[in-house]
């Protein structure tokens, strides 16, 4: 069993910068691919980026270099940092996580993830 839970969403105006984090419990970071997902009102659950044990890291293509995602293996702990937010990355960020055995590739695919943590808001303004 994995535990998540995010923290560090909120309100800022377009261009702004926010971090996210992911409390990661139960699990070891062997094998374990942990991914950013969002959803928006209204739209359909997307993927944002996904990290595996090893460092390797996936993103989508509307990422286009202002999002990157990195993980504290000490702490546990994986983080997204958002720059020059634009209203349209208004939403709701969950994180996720599965055995890497579980999934084709550590990407938003037709496997889903088998953990998910409760979200963190981000709320961007124009």
């Amino acid at each position: 069993q994995v535990h998540l839970v995010e923290s560090g969403g909120g309100s800022v105006q377009s261009g702004g910068s926010l971090t996210l984090s992911c409390a990661a419990s139960g699990h070891t970071y062997s094998s374990v691919c942990i991914g950013w997902f969002r959803q928006a009102r209204g739209k359909e659950r997307e993927g944002v980026a996904f990290i595996e044990s090893d460092g390797t890291t996936n993103y989508a293509d509307f990422v286009n270099g202002r999002f990157t995602i990195s993980q504290d293996t000490s702490a546990n702990t994986i983080y997204l940092h958002l720059h020059n937010l634009e209203p349209e990355d208004t939403a709701m960020y969950f994180c996720a996580a599965d055995w890497l055995a579980h999934l084709p590739r550590c990407i938003d695919g037709p496997v889903p993830f088998s953990f998910w943590g409760q979200g963190t808001q981000v709320t961007v303004s124009s």
